[in-house]
């Protein structure tokens, strides 16, 4: 039987959002732009699920922005951000973000704009003070993930927000991917003005998102054509991905605190036995998520050990599934100042709510077998 703990790089389509969108896909088949009486069942499907979306998240003003997923809504806030403006501005992001984040963000500098990358403490996080000490009269944005999607580290964006509340020209945005429901946040409280989401990271469907944008006006379309997504995103939408959507955030969102006590119980596991393994690092924040760890095992090639341990039928990672360089090394546990042999040696067990305490014991045993069983190089 397979053990899944790849869950930050992709989630198993719970049998609701299926359903979901196959009900809709075949009853909701019109152009929600057309103007007969199919369309407007459409439209209506698509503005329901737009309203729910926005209840679920908790926020009054603004729009929901359906998307491809959360890549698609991260270069939308800085390439929307960037053509919104007259002349190239300032933005400040951290050095941990997710590679779409950082490479949107590649694509301003070369178009002139100046970038500002700050670095995590000690213990993996941003620090509030940090931020703000490098805004300046030019800033236009800020982005900062909610939670690292390698190391779980939740960075302090509340705190963040309401520093930046004293700068009304600049713009707040947060990549929430890694932390709905998982890590409650209010986006109201915190003063966020671009909220990135990806379906498939909560039990949804791939290729669907959504971007919240607190202020319309102050973002570029990313895509020309027809004004759908009121204004802000061309091409016809799909009401039947925008049903499913709402209904994985219904379910992320439901039952938060008792979903959060199964992560952690089975996180305080796994944490406890690979604690007395002398073969392996673990690299821990003290504000980090339940559901995802970090550890190195240096003098063994992190590949090895993921093919090693899917012949035993685990399924684990190395780092990010997303990066975009394909680097030997782990850039965010360079970011947070760790050995070199650390960040090269980096492997990511990440959990859900479908996974059992009976897995984590199956895979402490696996890993007591494998590991010593792996050559040591260098």
């Amino acid at each position: 039987m397979l053990i899944y703990l790849d869950n930050s790089a992709s989630t198993r389509p719970h049998p609701e959002c299926l359903e979901a969108y196959t009900k809709a896909a075949s009853d909701y088949y019109a152009n929600p732009a057309s103007l007969h009486q199919a369309g407007g069942a459409s439209e209506k499907l698509l503005e329901k699920a737009r309203t729910r979306v926005m209840n679920l998240l908790g926020v009054k003003q603004g729009t929901i922005v359906f998307t491809s997923g959360a890549t698609e809504a991260n270069n939308h806030v800085f390439t929307g951000t960037s053509e919104n403006r007259t002349r190239p501005g300032h933005a400040i992001l951290t050095a941990v973000e997710h590679p779409s984040v950082k490479e949107a963000a590649a694509k301003l500098e070369r178009k002139g704009w100046e970038l500002t990358w700050i670095y995590p403490d000690d213990q993996g996080r941003i620090r509030p003070e940090d931020v703000e000490d490098e805004v300046t009269g030019k800033t236009a944005l800020v982005s900062v993930m909610h939670v690292n999607n390698e190391t779980g580290t939740i960075h302090p964006v509340e705190e963040i927000g309401k520093r930046l509340r004293r700068y009304p020209g600049v713009r707040f945005h947060v990549d929430g991917v890694q932390g709905i429901g998982k890590v409650p946040l209010s986006l109201e409280e915190a003063g966020i003005d671009y909220y990135s989401l990806s379906a498939h990271k909560m039990h949804g469907l791939k290729q669907s998102g959504i971007l919240y944008v607190r202020s319309p006006e102050t973002l570029a379309p990313l895509l020309h054509g027809g004004a759908q997504e009121k204004g802000l995103r061309a091409g016809t939408a799909d009401p039947a991905a925008a049903a499913a959507f709402a209904r994985a955030l219904r379910m992320a969102k439901e039952e938060e605190e008792k979903k959060r006590r199964h992560l952690r119980g089975m996180m305080i596991q796994l944490e406890a036995e690979l604690e007395k393994d002398d073969s392996c690092r673990l690299h821990r924040s003290p504000e980090r998520a339940p559901h995802i760890l970090s550890l190195s095992v240096p003098g063994r090639k992190p590949e090895t050990v993921v093919h090693a341990m899917a012949e035993e039928g685990i399924i684990l990672s190395t780092t990010s599934a997303c990066s975009s360089k394909h680097s030997d090394r782990s850039a965010v546990l360079d970011a947070w100042g760790l050995p070199p042999s650390w960040s090269a040696s980096s492997l990511r067990i990440s959990l859900s709510t479908e996974n059992t305490q009976k897995d984590i014991e199956t895979f402490l045993h696996a890993w007591k077998r494998v590991i010593p069983s792996l050559a040591v190089s260098g």
